[in-house]
């Protein structure tokens, strides 16, 4: 089994931009696909159910002490931030915001990075803001992958550019490109 996951930060123009990846992946896709779209903190979390509904991946979301696997999508519930501990499960906190958001990309990014280390491959995707471009800094450092979506097939492009502009990322993909992307690079 692949000790490796995927994660996704998305933000504004995301609910888009995870329905262009997440159901062109397999059901076989050989690791769990991790997901922070920034939401309302009063939504329900429809985001699951909508992919869900068009995908091979299972989609679900995310839960307390769970631990991710191969054939399946976790999505951060609004309004709580999603870690990932050292075991690889799931844990959600309600600590302060980060970069003005919870669930943040950069917290969920950081600790995935400790937790699955080379294995782990981050894609960050349109938004509006900075964040997700710490994390990716970190997710690099400690040897991962790293997969900036291009900011010209953004619907906005500031969390793309701002992920280039703290790293040289493995690859800048155009987002019809990026489940190919992954399919062929995660085995």
């Amino acid at each position: 089994m692949h000790p490796g996951a995927v994660v996704i930060g998305a933000s504004a123009g995301g609910m888009d931009a995870l329905a262009e990846i997440i159901p062109k992946l397999p059901k076989t896709f050989p690791v769990p696909v991790i997901i922070v779209q920034h939401i309302s903190p009063l939504s329900d979390n429809y985001i699951a159910t909508y992919l869900d509904k068009m995908s091979k991946v299972n989609v679900v979301e995310a839960e307390e002490k769970v631990k991710p696997v191969k054939g399946k999508a976790y999505i951060a519930p609004p309004n709580y931030h999603l870690l990932i501990e050292r075991d690889k499960s799931f844990s959600l906190a309600t600590f302060e915001r980060v970069s003005f958001a919870r669930p943040s990309i950069d917290v969920m990014f950081e600790t995935a990075a400790e937790a699955f280390g080379i294995w782990l491959t981050g894609v960050i995707l349109t938004g509006a803001n900075h964040d997700g471009a710490r994390g990716m800094e970190y997710i690099q450092a400690l040897g991962g992958k790293t997969v900036v979506q291009d900011p010209e097939t953004a619907e906005v492009d500031t969390m793309p550019k701002s992920a280039l502009e703290r790293i040289t990322p493995t690859a800048v993909v155009p987002l019809k490109e990026i489940a190919g992307w992954l399919i062929k690079n995660i085995k």
